[in-house]
This record gives structure tokens, sequence and C-alpha cells, in this order.
């Protein structure tokens, strides 16, 4: 779905193109390519038509990503250096939006075990919406060449991200 619907999808508007976004348009197309599988990825259609075998695939899904754009990825990297890859900085920026997002509704609680972090999603259909959310604003983004608000999406989030990862090492 990443790949073939979630490339393959969405329109700009006239005038707009990637060279508009410029160093962000990388990590935007691949934070909006990873939004729609994720949006649709966990569907009921998608089991109605033999895609999913059942529902639990797609919150299996959402588990592991959630937890591998938080903290699986970043054993990828060493101790002090910028994550700079576009799958890795979009996989950061989705978890981590996803959890500011619904922190009020507690979709996403982090916890500290023996010295280990879990995160874990406490309302898989809301986090389908707050992925939708993301994804319209994502595909705005590009669609419009909205430099501004691709470098803020970009930079504060990983940003922040890179920051809390320090303060616990």
């Amino acid at each position: 779905m990443h790949e073939c619907l979630g490339h393959g999808s969405g329109k700009n508007k006239e005038g707009a193109n990637k060279e508009m976004i410029g160093n962000y348009y990388n990590v935007i197309e691949e934070t909006r390519a990873d939004l729609f599988a994720l949006y649709y990825g966990y569907d009921q259609k998608m089991v109605d038509l033999g895609i999913l075998p059942h529902m639990d695939a797609g919150k299996a899904e959402y588990d592991s990503y959630i937890k591998g754009g938080f903290m699986l990825q970043l054993k990828r990297i060493e101790l002090g250096k910028n994550l700079e890859e576009a799958h890795m900085r979009n996989r950061q920026i989705i978890a981590k939006w996803a959890f500011e997002l619904g922190s009020k509704d507690s979709v996403i609680s982090k916890t500290i075990k023996n010295n280990k972090t879990y995160f874990v999603i406490n309302d898989y259909e809301k986090l389908k919406t707050i992925f939708g959310v993301m994804l319209k604003e994502i595909q705005r983004i590009k669609s419009e060449g909205d430099f501004e608000n691709a470098k803020n999406i970009v930079e504060n989030m990983v940003l922040r991200l890179i920051i809390s990862y320090m303060r616990r090492c």
C-alpha cells in the first residue's frame, strides 16, 4: 500500500511542484505514503476484500509502526549523529505527531518499567482518525508546495525527538 497507492496517489495544485518544498520533499513524500498505508491498512474493507486476514493484523501493524518509529530504528543511529534518512525521519515524525495529537485522549501511552520504555496504543480507532488528519495535512503541504509548513513539521518534530532521545542516554 505504501509503494503503489501511497506514492501513486494525490495531486498537486496547478503550478505546485516538488521543487517548492526543496530538501523536505523526500521526507514529506515518504510521510504521505506511510500515512496512506497506515490509514487504509486498518480498515474493515481490507478484511472484506481478503487483503488482511482480520483487523488484528492492522492493529499489529500500528503497534509495530509506533514502536519502530519511536525507538527501534534509533538503534541504527550512532549516538550524537543526526537522523538524516528520509524513511527514518518520516517514521519519527508520524510516531511523535500521532502521540502528541492523541495525548489529550491517551490514544498512545508511554510507560517506563524496569528502565525499559513501552508505547501502548489504547485506542486504534482514534489513532486511525489521527492518521487521517495527518494525511490530509501532509497531502495539502505537498499539493500546495507549502515549504514553510513542510520545514516546520520536519525540523520541529525530528528535532524534538532527537533532543528527548539524547536526554534518555
